[in-house]
């Protein structure tokens, strides 16, 4: 049995409280609880409204239109960035465990960062992720639907590896972690994020919202 995406995140954890200096750990810890207390649920899309239409661009030089999906419902695996240690554990998690199950249920997947797409190909590669990455140039998708954040302290000149260095814009923003499942008309069906991006949802739980609101479907 795969190791819990709990557990994978409680070993990043105790490894940062070896190995950070007590300051940085510090920072850390504060940013996350601050994000938790001030998300607000009702200012992120809800279930019912249509994707807003943006258009993505593939790690192959492509792009794709959204909410153009084919006719098949998506799960919209928005993360930060490649070299994020989370992302880096979470994105071939949900590989292992998410993605077979959704495809039993017809259901694709797509990876959505607002992270250039010569910097996302290294997460692909470096996994064989088996589900398609995408990069949200600028953040467009996730700001319209209301999962961008950006820290209170942005210091000046920013440091290396700043987040406008991560996306190639000026901005400090990066999307708060989101499992958005749209049906194939482009319509959200179900959303859920986590404002702490060491804390987010295991296959089980995407999985019982998706086949709950795939059931409210059926019903209505």
């Amino acid at each position: 049995m795969s190791e819990s995406l709990s557990t994978l995140f409680g070993a990043l954890i105790a490894e940062r409280e070896r190995s950070w200096p007590a300051d940085q750990l510090a920072r850390n810890v504060a940013q996350r609880r601050q994000l938790v207390d001030r998300f607000d649920p009702a200012a992120v899309i809800q279930p019912g409204s249509p994707l807003p239409p943006k258009l993505l661009k593939d790690l192959d030089g492509g792009t794709v239109a959204l909410p153009d999906l084919g006719g098949h419902p998506q799960l919209l695996l928005f993360f930060r960035y490649a070299e994020c240690p989370a992302c880096s554990i979470a994105l071939p998690y949900y590989a292992r465990t998410l993605w077979p199950e959704l495809q039993r249920r017809g259901i694709g997947t797509l990876a959505i960062s607002p992270q250039v797409p010569e910097r996302l190909r290294a997460i692909r590669s470096r996994f064989d992720l088996p589900f398609p990455v995408l990069s949200d140039e600028a953040g467009g998708l996730s700001r319209a639907i209301g999962i961008l954040f950006a820290p209170d302290v942005q210091p000046d000149p920013p440091p290396p590896g700043w987040p406008g260095e991560i996306t190639g814009t000026s901005s400090w923003e990066l999307p708060q972690p989101t499992a958005l499942l749209v049906d194939g008309r482009g319509i959200v069906r179900a959303v859920t994020v986590s404002p702490d991006w060491l804390d987010r949802p295991e296959e089980e739980e995407i999985l019982a919202t998706v086949d709950a609101a795939l059931a409210r479907d059926i019903a209505a």
